[in-house]
């Protein structure tokens, strides 16, 4: 049951130092009509969170200071966004550790298709990411079908946020419910869904049942929080379907996640799928 140390990590959800956060949120504090989030918040989901390591990095080479981070608890790679100069850099300087993702918004049409293919094609992209409520496209909108058969074509994941989210914009098109559809529609399609699915997590895994191409993975959840229906679900018909990404350092420190993790009631053999062996299959990657 404890955590073990000897599974090299795969992390689905984290990112080199965020040192500019009014351009990293902007979009965020645009559509929020709230004085907090305009104009207090460092991240439009503050509020939820404690001890956000915003000066984390600073003064240091990015790739090589979250690389040090990476390797202090047991991360052998992670999911990283693709969307800026220094993140292209590292997936290109350091391809053993960072794994290539793009966060695209369907309003964009075809100029994030675009862009989606030339990116698989020059960095090998693994997968692509998704936030509706940012975007105000709901998960089962025509704007996404696009996007949902451009995965299936490139046989690459996406990562859908899903559930109520914590940055304060309308959650309609974030019900899990909007995924039942697109499960039906896309067979080939592999969907993990982000940051908690709540309060529907319920049904969230009664959709895992039935579909066997949707995931789920813990992003911007500290560890002493995961849903019970999730955990139990891991321990029971839900292993393969359930993969570990932290939310470091946009909300939470990896000393954190890890603290807590060795809290979490995992079955022994859930761990080393949890850790990494559902991530490898999902993304694709060699071992």
């Amino acid at each position: 049951m404890p955590m073990p140390s000897d599974v090299p990590i795969i992390d689905c959800m984290l990112s080199l130092p965020i040192l500019d956060p009014d351009k990293t949120y902007a979009g965020l504090r645009e559509a929020a009509r709230d004085r907090e989030s305009k104009q207090g918040f460092r991240f439009p989901a503050e509020y939820m969170f404690k001890g956000v390591p915003h000066e984390w990095g600073r003064g240091r080479d990015p790739v090589e200071v979250t690389i040090e981070e990476m390797d202090k608890w047991n991360i052998e790679r992670a999911l990283l966004g693709v969307h800026s100069a220094e993140t292209r850099r590292a997936v290109q300087e350091r391809p053993d550790r960072f794994i290539p993702s793009l966060h695209f918004d369907p309003n964009q049409g075809m100029e994030a298709i675009r862009e989606i293919t030339r990116l698989h094609a020059e960095l090998g992209l693994k997968a692509v990411s998704t936030f509706p409520a940012g975007t105000q496209v709901p998960i089962d909108d025509k704007r996404m079908y696009p996007f949902y058969a451009k995965c299936v074509e490139l046989d690459i994941p996406i990562f859908i946020n899903a559930g109520v989210p914590g940055p304060r914009v309308p959650m309609l098109c974030q019900h899990v419910e909007l995924l039942d559809e697109v499960c039906w529609f896309f067979p080939e399609l592999r969907i993990v869904t982000m940051h908690g699915c709540e309060p529907w997590e319920d049904l969230a895994v009664k959709l895992m049942l039935k579909w066997p191409g949707l995931h789920y993975c813990t992003s911007a959840f500290a560890p002493k929080y995961y849903p019970k229906a999730i955990v139990d679900y891991a321990n029971t018909r839900g292993a393969d379907k359930i993969l570990y990404a932290g939310y470091f350092p946009m909300g939470l420190t990896l000393e954190r996640i890890m603290t807590e993790m060795r809290a979490v009631p995992f079955r022994d053999p859930v761990w080393p799928k949890f850790l990494r062996e559902n991530a490898l299959r999902v993304l694709k990657l060699e071992g």
